[in-house]
């Protein structure tokens, strides 16, 4: 049994209403929601959230929302697995067992149903902990500056004298979804398991959205994307 977990508290702090603010036409959130349920992999898609008009909301888009989360885990300093085991935890109090998580942050408009169908494949069929797509960084980690007391500093300076394509390539988290066993969460508890396997995304298809300047970004790239 699949289940798909957006969370979506109500606080945002750099973007007030964040989580159910416009985006091109419709709440940020659905967007998640609607891939969810298009990939037709999971057995349930729920929102967890500590605010009445995200449960709301959620709900009319297909989500469902069984109950709302706990004012423990709904402030700034509350992590994303705490909030996941408790969901879990909450099913399995009902009855409801699941065996495999998705993990989908409700800001994440460039998420789509092939690659959360692509995540949850592979966490399967190579018999993984967790799945998480990154993008590669384009400017070699190893050849990175710092300041220090006003001087620019190699943060490597063995590298100094290496060809960028010499250089290990590195990735980042696209900060779309997680998939995951639950019992490697639970065990482990966190998203980066023991065998964590990567989906590779192209940068056309990642955007972070923690700034005003993220927002535009996100809507230009987005009104891009579906024009190609």
């Amino acid at each position: 049994m699949n289940i798909a977990i957006i969370p979506a508290r109500g606080g945002s702090k750099r973007i007030p209403r964040k989580n159910i603010r416009d985006f091109l036409g419709k709440p940020i959130i659905a967007y998640s929601i609607e891939a969810a349920l298009e990939a037709n992999v999971f057995d349930e898609v729920m929102v967890s959230t500590d605010d009445i008009e995200i449960s709301e909301i959620s709900k009319r888009y297909g989500a469902s929302v069984p109950f709302l989360r706990c004012e423990e885990l709904s402030n700034d300093m509350a992590m994303t697995v705490p909030v996941l085991l408790n969901v879990i935890d909450k099913y399995e109090k009902s009855g409801k067992y699941y065996t495999h998580i998705c993990c989908i942050y409700p800001c994440a408009p460039f998420t789509t149903s092939e690659r959360l169908r692509e995540g949850m494949k592979l966490l399967k069929e190579v018999n993984a902990d967790s799945v998480i797509p990154v993008a590669k960084l384009h400017y070699p980690v190893q050849r990175c500056l710092t300041i220090r007391s006003g001087e620019l500093k190699m943060l490597h300076p063995e590298f100094y004298n290496y060809r960028t394509q010499d250089l290990e390539p590195a990735f980042y988290d696209a900060a779309q979804y997680y998939c995951a066993k639950v019992d490697s969460l639970r065990k482990e508890g966190r998203m980066f398991c023991e065998k964590t396997l990567p989906v590779i995304l192209p940068e056309s298809e990642v955007q972070d959205i923690d700034t005003e300047d993220d927002w535009v970004a996100a809507e230009i790239k987005y009104r891009m994307m579906l024009e190609r």
